[in-house]
């Protein structure tokens, strides 16, 4: 019988008859334990130090050193089943310590130290707390805020006012052929430049071309006033003697016709210098300096920054309401773009219109008169009755038969035709969806509480005003307010 860790010629009663014994548990505990240790590293992680383990003694009747060199054939492990260092001959050579160190010998222990504490845990910006939700009241207070400090810079700066907003007025309306020179592929501040260089170039052809026209028929509506209003009295008084002579010198006397005569005259020329205050008063306000410095450099300003401060603004709103804030502006852009934009339009083609036909039908003030309709035209209604009224005065003034005053009468109905019929629903059609009631009554309250500025200002806020309304009015008409049925 032959033991299996044995080679062949070494039988086991050989191995006895010397009295030698199988190696101890412990001893081949400890072997393991230097071999799975052995390659970990530094000492403390897995490496025994040399001196920790007394020394290995021999069982009695254990083999020699080396006794089991050649004891397995070469391959009868797979590679890798043993650490490098786990050679065949299994036993370290004789006279060395039976677990030698892996690493280097540990130094002295250092002192103890206690840890540093732990910094304070931080969590990270996604998980910080959010602040407390805004209440109700607070976003009342706010809409309120800024509703007041609005009216209060109106007030306090309404004089200093005017050409900033008629700049930002100018860079709203060439901000779409401004967005398209840059798709072409112009920077943005090249194109502002060359919007309100084309801009510029209109007025100044403007004041070359009409502007001494129309200061030589303001000239003459000024000289011809007296006569206007002498003619005025005449006219006043052969109707009032007319009515006398039907209805009877008891309904009619002379006093009532003088009085109406007079009356006549002086309401005539009260008009004629109204007026003409107004004319002045609007070229002073709208003086050179702010008319060729100030607004166009605010203008361009304005025109090149645009796009960033749409997005500024639209940083700014709440969070919460943000979605909703959003689409009412674009409501509010689409009404007002398509208003200021059709309404210039139709203001431009209505006066050239006016102007070049009264003209050519022989009245005197046919350039002013029809500019002043078309201008007025912004105004439902009252472009169109002011430039009526206004040429057929001067037709009956000027014209001694009724042929030239039919023909004034026919080149207003063909414009009113062409403004209801093709201009207007051309230019405007239904997209605008601003009453023609509430655009007078915004129009003459922003005139009575600001002046100029407040009529610039009119429409935009006549547009914001309407497109709130009619959401508030959406919210309600799908709310427990008005959806509740009838109580029984």
């Amino acid at each position: 019988m032959t033991d299996p860790l044995l080679p062949p010629d070494r039988p086991v009663g050989r191995s006895r008859r010397r009295g030698t014994a199988p190696p101890s548990a412990g001893s081949a505990g400890l072997r393991l334990l230097g071999v799975l240790t052995r390659g970990g590293g530094t000492s403390g992680t897995g490496t025994v130090p040399p001196g920790t383990l007394p020394p290995e003694t021999p069982s009695p009747g254990a083999p020699p050193p080396g006794a089991f060199a050649g004891a397995f054939p070469p391959g009868a492990f797979p590679a890798g089943a043993f650490p490098p260092d786990a050679t065949a001959t299994g036993a370290p050579p004789a006279g060395s310590d039976p677990l030698p160190p892996a690493g280097p010998p540990p130094g002295p222990a250092a002192p103890f130290s206690p840890a540093p504490p732990a910094e304070p845990f931080a969590a990270p910006p996604s998980e910080l707390p959010l602040p407390p939700p805004g209440t109700r009241s607070q976003r009342i207070l706010l809409a309120i805020g800024l509703v007041v400090l609005g009216w209060l810079v109106l007030r306090l700066f309404a004089g200093v006012l005017a050409p900033f907003v008629t700049a930002a007025v100018i860079a709203y309306a060439l901000d779409p052929p401004a967005t398209r020179l840059t798709r072409l592929g112009l920077p943005r501040g090249v194109a502002a430049l060359v919007m309100v260089l084309a801009l510029l170039a209109c007025v100044l052809l403007f004041a070359l071309l009409l502007y001494p026209l129309i200061l030589s028929q303001v000239g003459l509506l000024i000289g011809r006033v007296p006569q206007y209003a002498q003619d005025v009295q005449v006219w006043a008084s052969h109707l009032v003697t007319e009515m006398q002579q039907r209805l009877g010198p008891d309904a009619v006397n002379s006093k009532l016709r003088d009085l109406v005569s007079s009356q006549a005259g002086t309401m005539l020329s009260f008009v004629a210098s109204t007026v003409t205050g107004l004319i002045t008063g609007g070229f002073a306000l709208f003086n050179v300096l702010t008319l060729v410095v100030v607004t166009p450099v605010v203008a361009f300003y304005l025109l090149r920054d645009w796009p960033r401060m749409v997005a500024m603004v639209d940083g700014w709103l709440p969070l919460r309401a943000r979605t909703t804030i959003r689409a009412q502006a674009r409501e509010i852009d689409r009404i007002l773009s398509a208003w200021v934009r059709g309404q210039a339009l139709c203001c431009v083609i209505l006066g050239l219109y006016y102007a070049l036909a009264l003209t050519l039908a022989g009245l005197d003030l046919g350039l002013i008169v029809g500019m002043s309709a078309g201008v007025l035209s912004f105004i439902p209604y009252v472009g169109s009755i002011t430039g009526g009224v206004a040429a057929i005065g001067l037709a009956l003034a000027q014209f001694p038969t009724w042929s030239g005053v039919i023909r004034i009468g026919a080149v207003l109905v063909v414009g009113q035709i062409l403004e209801n019929y093709l201009i207007y629903p051309r230019f405007l059609g239904d997209r605008v969806e601003l009453p023609a009631v509430w655009v007078i009554f915004a129009l003459f309250a922003g005139g009575a509480a600001f002046g100029f500025l407040g009529v610039m200002l009119a429409v935009p806020v006549a547009a914001t005003i309407g497109v709130l309304a009619r959401f508030w009015l959406r919210r309600y008409l799908h709310s427990g307010l008005y959806l509740d049925p009838p109580a029984g």
